[in-house]
């Protein structure tokens, strides 16, 4: 590093270059970084889901969710297996040893599955195996509503949005929920069908044998050949009624002798309610790896086309938007960030008291930052809340290092009255290696942040890395720049005069106040160190005082969640009805401006189950800032911008508490783009002992003690299980 300096101090012009360098390639990284909430996590849990239309959650542990998990048991570095047995879905979560490859251990859960299939009943659906990945989360939800059967709505969402959508770079899939699709439904008498002496399985053959277009085969005509197919999939209802089942002396019997056909909807599983009116919602999920923004972008983009196809009075409204959030926190980050760096500058110049030193000083902090983005783009990282966090945090350190050399440089200057070149060159000599290793030392801290073996880690590693890149750039920055341009900024003043001059102003009287403070510390060691090492145990108690929890809970990002889970068995109707009356209580809550419940539908297409997305009034109008009070002042109210205030946790409170009533398992949680797999409403226990009223007393207290500790709220339900 000494050499390097010299030849910076010698060749200003290598210096510049070198670290415009850096510069340049980080300024034509930061446009192609992308831009999301979090960094993407893998975690190593993957999802067997299977279906058997038709049976029992008794019927489905036992014939399909048990077997599912004998055969995925056997996998190597299973560390949770856990399943969940609805009326005819069956859904094992398989958690493996973080240590282990999320691709590789989705491979052996498959072939682990392909071999207990034939020992699932025969009408059981293929078993599907999907990692869990929080790409499959919905980025994007929208409504589409207009005074028109939900039928109609539906042929719109699906023949002209979501075919538009799909066309969309980035987009994984589109979900369709709340809709009725379009369904021929055969209607048979069964009286008819035993007066003919048929069973219903003949229904069944006539529409596999006689709706089907069968290949022909090939048809050769000297240097030409043609394909052949016999065209016999009905194409209107009506054909349905002409189908023969069979012939009797004779005469056929068709499926309009003992039913009939009609064109109707197929079974509704999920009812869907925007703002109490019924509507249909698409919920758009993006491609593993892509960019939440970018895709959220590319899907408006393609709206247009789509809204120009529909009728007029069909309206498409925008309900859910992930990229919402994320660039209202990201650009308080910015202006935190930028704020940050001309505090820093003015904390400098209010005590170097010179506008040079400031300026040499200060390019530190611009250059070590924007650099840090090459690095960033490189490793596929983006622009999310964890990175820019990183860079925040390094504004104070990356000008630690050049005002550590610039001060040597000027106390050669000014104590032993060295020109400006040779005290650049012999000052960063000096201090070199004591500037290497306070900066090492601070590489040494963050480096192993991103090694962390749990999710933590997982977490942290795109924040250790940049804070890392920043700090080793602003280290290249003082051996470089710094003395560079000290050599030739720096002017050798008035000694004498600005020492005297110092000692007479506020800077003087510091000195003085510290001097003292210092020669009674090392007067009084032994009750300087009692009070350390008082202060130090201190932090004890006061650790177990603060509320832990994974993921910070208290924020306001104006939209929340409730999950709503009925008693088993409950019907596709009664479901409905109770959504109704919670999607209406919430929305008379105030504060509360949309609210999109649904009913059904889900991972696990149970109908007990049911969801609310709700979304609050901006953040302006209901939390008090200076700009609602000067739009308050315009109006000569200004008593009305200290009124009503409600933050997200107030309003999340009286829902909780106003869907008591209800008496189904609710829970108001907020939204998270990371995910672990499982759900703060409900927390699954499992015990192994005989003493149930005991194990009921241990349940009892380790709620508690989570309630206190902040884990789960007042709502949260712990089940207790007896293997």
């Amino acid at each position: 590093m000494q050499t390097l300096a010299e030849i910076c101090i010698r060749r200003p012009v290598f210096a510049l270059m070198l670290i415009l360098a850096l510069v340049v390639v980080g300024t034509a990284s930061y446009s192609r970084l992308g831009v999301d909430r979090l960094p993407p996590v893998d975690l190593p849990t993957v999802r067997v889901g299977t279906s058997l239309p038709g049976a029992s959650p008794a019927e489905i542990e036992a014939q399909v969710s048990r077997v599912i998990e004998e055969a995925v048991n056997t996998v190597n570095g299973v560390t949770e297996l856990r399943s969940i047995s609805h009326q005819g879905n069956s859904s094992v979560m398989v958690t493996f040893d973080l240590s282990r490859d999320i691709d590789t251990a989705a491979q052996d859960v498959r072939e682990a599955v392909s071999v207990a299939v034939r020992k699932l009943p025969r009408t059981a659906l293929p078993p599907t195996v999907l990692k869990f990945d929080n790409d499959s989360t919905p980025v994007l939800s929208l409504s589409i509503a207009g005074d028109r059967p939900l039928r109609e709505l539906t042929e719109l969402a699906d023949k002209f949005v979501k075919v538009q959508i799909e066309r969309a770079a980035g987009v994984g899939g589109v979900n369709i929920e709340g809709g009725t699709g379009r369904s021929i439904n055969l209607r048979i008498d069964a009286n008819r069908l035993a007066a003919y002496r048929l069973p219903v399985t003949v229904v069944r053959e006539a529409l596999t044998l006689q709706n089907a277009d069968i290949p022909g085969g090939n048809v050769t005509a000297g240097a030409r050949e043609q394909s052949l197919r016999t065209l016999g999939k009905f194409t209107h209802p009506e054909q349905f009624n002409q189908m023969v089942l069979a012939t009797r002396d004779g005469q056929p019997i068709r499926f309009g002798d003992v039913g009939r056909a009609e064109d109707g909807t197929k079974e509704q599983r999920s009812v869907t309610l925007l703002n109490g009116k019924p509507a249909v919602v698409l919920e758009v999920r993006r491609q593993s790896g892509a960019n939440t923004v970018a895709v959220i972008d590319a899907v408006k983009a393609k709206l247009p086309e789509a809204l120009a196809q529909l009728p007029p009075d069909v309206k498409v409204e925008i309900i859910r938007d992930q990229s919402r959030y994320i660039h209202q926190a990201l650009h308080e980050i910015k202006l935190h960030l930028i704020l940050g760096s001309v505090l820093a500058c003015i904390v400098v110049l209010l005590f170097m008291r010179d506008w040079r030193s400031t300026l040499i000083a200060a390019v530190a902090i611009p250059t070590s930052v924007v650099a840090t983005f090459g690095m960033m783009w490189a490793m596929n990282f983006t622009l999310n809340s964890i990175t820019m966090l990183a860079l925040v945090l390094m504004v104070g350190i990356v000008i630690d290092d050049a005002i550590v050399v610039l001060e040597n440089i000027y106390r050669f200057i000014e104590e032993k009255g060295l020109g400006a070149f040779d005290a650049a060159r012999m000052a960063t000599a000096e201090i070199g290696p004591a500037v290497m290793a306070t900066t090492l030392s601070l590489v040494v801290i963050f480096v192993p942040v991103s090694f962390m073996s749990s999710i933590s880690g997982r977490f942290l590693f795109q924040f250790g890395i940049t804070a890392a890149v920043a700090i080793l750039v602003s280290l290249l920055v003082s051996f470089t720049l710094t003395p560079m341009m000290s050599a030739r900024l720096l002017r050798r003043g008035n000694s004498t005069a600005s020492q005297a001059k110092s000692r007479r102003g506020l800077y003087g009287r510091v000195e003085r106040s510290y001097l003292s403070l210092l020669g009674w510390s090392l007067r009084h060691r032994a009750l300087v160190a009692a009070a350390a090492i008082g202060v130090l145990l201190t932090s004890i108690p006061l650790y177990h005082l603060v509320r832990q929890e994974y993921l910070p809970t208290q924020i306001d990002e104006g939209e929340f969640e409730v999950s709503v889970i009925a008693p088993e068995g409950s019907s596709m109707a009664s479901m409905s009805a109770a959504m109704q009356s919670i999607e209406a209580e919430i929305r008379g809550t105030p504060g509360v401006t949309v609210v999109l419940a649904t009913a059904g539908g889900g991972f696990s297409a149970s109908v007990n189950t049911g969801r609310a997305y709700v979304r609050l009034a901006p953040f302006e109008e209901r939390r008090f800032s200076f700009t609602r009070l000067l739009n308050e002042t315009l109006h000569l109210r200004p008593g009305a911008a200290f009124e009503g205030n409600r933050a997200q946790a107030d309003i999340m409170g009286e829902v909780r508490q106003r869907l008591r009533k209800f008496g189904l398992r609710v829970g108001v949680n907020n939204f998270t783009a990371f995910n672990l797999g499982g759900s703060r409403s409900e927390i699954d226990l499992a015990f192994l002992g005989t003493d149930l009223d005991k194990l009921a007393g241990y349940a009892e207290a380790l709620r508690e003690r989570s309630r206190e500790l902040g884990i789960i709220d007042a709502d949260t339900t712990l089940r207790l299980d007896k293997p």
